[in-house]
This record gives C-alpha cells, sequence and structure tokens, in this order.
C-alpha cells in the first residue's frame, strides 16, 4: 500500500474499532440476552465472551500487506467471538473458504493474507437468522442499535474500498439482503452509498453464503464450458448485484 491507502486504511479499521466499542456500551444488557439465546438454542450451549466482535485479524495487516479482496460476511457465530479467536470466518464457513481460494490458485488470493474481512453488523448471535430472535429479547433499543450498526458497516466498507481500490468487493450471502430480511438495512445503505460511484460500485459483486456449501455449489452449476474460474466468479457476481441492488 502506499502512504494514502495505508492512512485510509488505518482509519477505517479505527472507526470499527470505535463503533464496536460504543455498541456494547450502549447495549449492557446485550451480553445478557445473548447468553439467554446460547443456552436455549438447539445446538451446544457455550458461553457468550464477546458480544460485539471487531475482527482482530485487522490488526495484523500492515503497509506491506498485498490486500486483494474485500469480503463481506454477515455477523459474527460462535467461534468468531471466543476470546481466543475474535476474528471474522473462521468456523465452518472460514474453512469452505480457505478451501476455495486453496483449489482455484489461479486467482492469486490466500484468503488468510490477502483478505480484509467485514460483516454486514458486528453484532454476535450463533446463527445469523437468530439475530431475528434478539431483536425479540432486545426490544426497540436493540431493534435501532442494529438498524445504525448496519448502516455505520456500510459507510465503514465504502471507506475500505475507498482506501484500497482498485480492488473487488465479495458481498456474501445475499439472501437476508432482500425486502424483508435482516440486513434490509444494510441493503438499502449499500444502494445509497455507491448510487453515483460508477468505478467502486462496478467492483461490488454478490454471491450465496460459504455455508452448506451454498458458494461453491452454484459457482460449479453456472460455471460455463471453457470459461476461466475468474470470469464465472465476475459474471455471476455482477448478476446479483444488480438482482439485489437494481445496478
Amino acid at each position: 500500500m502506499n502512504k494514502k491507502a495505508w492512512q485510509g486504511y488505518c482509519e477505517a479499521r479505527e472507526h470499527f474499532r470505535l463503533l464496536t466499542e460504543t455498541l456494547e456500551k450502549e447495549l449492557p444488557d446485550l451480553l445478557n440476552w445473548e447468553q439467554q439465546l446460547a443456552q436455549s438454542r438447539d445446538g451446544p450451549v457455550y458461553q457468550v465472551e464477546t458480544p460485539v466482535v471487531f475482527n482482530n485479524a485487522l490488526d495484523e495487516v500492515t503497509q506491506g500487506s498485498s490486500v486483494r479482496l474485500i469480503l463481506v460476511a454477515d455477523n459474527p457465530g460462535r467461534r468468531e467471538q471466543t476470546l481466543e479467536n475474535r476474528r471474522y470466518l473462521v468456523g465452518p464457513s472460514g474453512k469452505i473458504a480457505e478451501r476455495f481460494f486453496r483449489e482455484h490458485q489461479e486467482l492469486g488470493i490466500d484468503f488468510r493474507k490477502n483478505a480484509v474481512i467485514l460483516n454486514k453488523t458486528p453484532i454476535h448471535t450463533p446463527r445469523t437468522a437468530e439475530l431475528k430472535e434478539l431483536l425479540r429479547l432486545g426490544g426497540p433499543d436493540f431493534a435501532q442499535a442494529l438498524i445504525a450498526s448496519q448502516r455505520k458497516m456500510a459507510e465503514l466498507l465504502l471507506e475500505f474500498h475507498h482506501a484500497l481500490a482498485p480492488i473487488p468487493v465479495w458481498i456474501i450471502g445475499y439472501s437476508e439482503m432482500r425486502k424483508g430480511g435482516i440486513f434490509e438495512v444494510y441493503t438499502d445503505a449499500i444502494k445509497d452509498l455507491y448510487r453515483g460511484q460508477k468505478k467502486r460500485r462496478d467492483e461490488l459483486f454478490f454471491f450465496r453464503h460459504f455455508s452448506m456449501n451454498q458458494f461453491t455449489v452454484d459457482i460449479s452449476k453456472k460455471r460455463k464450458a471453457g470459461e476461466g474460474i475468474a470470469e464465472t466468479l465476475g459474471r455471476i457476481g455482477a448478476a446479483y448485484r444488480e438482482r439485489i441492488l437494481g445496478f
């Protein structure tokens, strides 16, 4: 990164860190609500350690790092919020992502070295769908915080994007970004922020989620004979962007 890009990256990173700290202070009962979810759900019961998760992997990026991709997932899950991790996409979905890039080295991306990973909200739940249950537990105060977090994360995406551009941005898991979905607010914010920025919006690509191999199965099904993987990704990702954002 040149000096300007590095400065922009560092500023975006600190704005992100401040967001997570502010959210946690403004929602003192969030840990209790999340622990209720962890104890009442089907599946492993676990201790909630980090209710709002900053991605510590961002602190490992240096001015000499080669960042080739910004990837946006949903929200931090069970493994992401542990004190030993506090990183994004380190669970099963992250392993699928790692394997995809390892199997397609022609893309020139080492998932853990060359990708900056963000989320649509930094608020933890065991599964993304359980944000709706957290809305029930947290009431209006949490609802407003979730809305604000999505808008801020959209702003932070553009801030990171401007700092690192030109760079592709993959937004993973678009199903909850549609009208009525849990991330509808994030979608609307992205539309407003990117609508007038032709160069940057053309670098946005939407895909299905890595979980349950949705991403890899979809790419495999839609890949045309003789088409390189980069061409397939560009074509599919742009088509989904148009479907979700309208441009």
